[in-house]
């Protein structure tokens, strides 16, 4: 699972925000698409320049994860590689494509869990049930006690 930070939560948060108020969704193009609208928000990159950089390797952007070379020096490979460093996982950003993460999934009530993954709303729900989730995760690792013990007060930034 992703490594779980404010700023990573904040991402999912801004990008399912900048999603909703977009008329630019479209799956079939790699830089707006479910991943490519991440990719916007984590890499500053346009969408046209996502896009130009996936067309230089074949494949969506679940085969480009599958393929990917942290050394291959192709443009894609270095947007993959900024996703991952910013705490995303692979996986997490194949299943974000398909809207297929069991865990986000289950985060959802029965009736909502019928997504489709290139349905801009479905996106959006996913969006933030996935930092819904990342967000009680962090809050149950949260241990007052551990606060108590610093010398220092503990400033937490949203």
């Amino acid at each position: 699972m992703a490594r779980v930070s404010l700023p990573l939560i904040d991402a999912l948060r801004n990008t399912a925000r900048k999603l909703e108020g977009s008329n630019n969704y479209q799956w079939g193009h790699m830089g707006s698409c479910n991943c490519g609208f991440l990719a916007q928000e984590i890499t500053s990159l346009k969408k046209e320049e996502l896009h130009h950089r996936a067309m230089e390797r074949y494949g969506d952007w679940s085969e480009q994860l599958k393929d990917y070379c942290p050394t291959s020096g192709l443009p894609m490979d270095d947007v993959i590689s900024e996703m991952l460093a910013f705490g995303f996982d692979a996986d997490e950003l194949k299943h974000l494509e398909r809207l297929s993460d069991p865990a986000v999934l289950r985060s959802l009530p029965k009736e909502e869990r019928n997504l489709v993954h290139n349905r801009k709303g479905d996106v959006i729900k996913y969006l933030n049930a996935w930092a819904n989730l990342l967000e009680q995760e962090l809050l149950g690792r949260i241990q007052l006690s551990d606060i108590h013990k610093r010398e220092q007060p503990v400033t937490i930034i949203l």
